[in-house]
């Protein structure tokens, strides 16, 4: 017999509800998971490499905001690196001098090779480190942009307030199989998203019907798949983003 739940997840200003079914059989709610089905093995894999992917955007939408810095950090000619050996080496003495200098501070760090100069780069999210300590201390080339992460992120038009969930994807995807390990190395005191366990409901849910928004989120996104899994995506419902309005400077005297 099967039995309908739905769970919550809250990382940052997101809260994504996910409704589906799971056996009667299954002892713990805690660790129940959507039955799902595979017509391949590449099918399989693609699915476990999509779980990774949204639990690192989870990750980054839990610690980091429109405080967090986003920085592109390139090697000069004189500091160049060759083999993601190398690379890897000069970023974790430069994540030690930023932790040294700020315990408390967030940091993701991501490698990988420009298209056209193949050269390899990093990106960097902090949260906690001036903006000006990250460009006195890298001394290893160019830092190509620095910027606030966004209050209002929009996906396909719609204003997702701080849901940077389409700069973790983009990052999550800057990893290639020359690198090996693990696509990011994030500090340790990185917080992890809040998982609520799964409940028991009787009423059914479509996307014309999702389930109540937390008290202050609005919803963004819906989808749902034929064997009866819902997801809905919530965000915080922050103040409008204000449009800059174009003065006249007509002459009319």
């Amino acid at each position: 017999m099967k039995i309908r739940v739905k769970t919550r997840t809250f990382s940052g200003a997101v809260c994504e509800q996910e409704v589906y079914y799971i056996s009667d059989k299954v002892k713990s709610r805690k660790d129940a998971k959507p039955r799902l089905r595979f017509k391949s093995e590449e099918e399989r894999e693609a699915h476990k490499l999509g779980i990774s992917k949204r639990n690192h955007a989870r990750l980054v939408n839990e610690n980091f905001s429109p405080t967090s810095v986003y920085s592109t950090l390139t090697f000069d000619n004189v500091n160049e690196v060759h083999t993601f050996s190398e690379a890897k080496y000069i970023r974790d003495l430069f994540m030690r001098r930023l932790k040294y200098a700020y315990p408390d501070a967030v940091i993701f760090f991501y490698l990988g090779r420009g298209k056209a100069t193949k050269r390899i780069h990093g990106h960097m999210i902090s949260e906690g480190v001036p903006a000006e300590v990250i460009v006195k201390q890298w001394s290893y080339g160019e830092i190509v942009s620095i910027d606030n992460l966004r209050a209002h992120n929009y996906y396909n038009g719609v204003d997702h307030g701080q849901d940077y969930t389409g700069l973790a994807n983009y990052l999550f995807e800057h990893w290639t199989p020359e690198q090996g390990g693990h696509r990011w190395k994030m500090t340790r005191n990185a917080r992890r998203p809040e998982r609520e366990e799964p409940k028991e409901i009787k009423r059914a849910y479509s996307e014309d019907k999702p389930p109540t928004p937390p008290k202050g989120y609005k919803m963004v996104e819906s989808r749902g798949t034929k064997y009866g899994y819902m997801y809905f995506k919530y965000v915080l419902d922050i103040e409008p983003e204000k449009k800059k309005v174009k003065k006249n400077t007509t002459d009319t005297s």
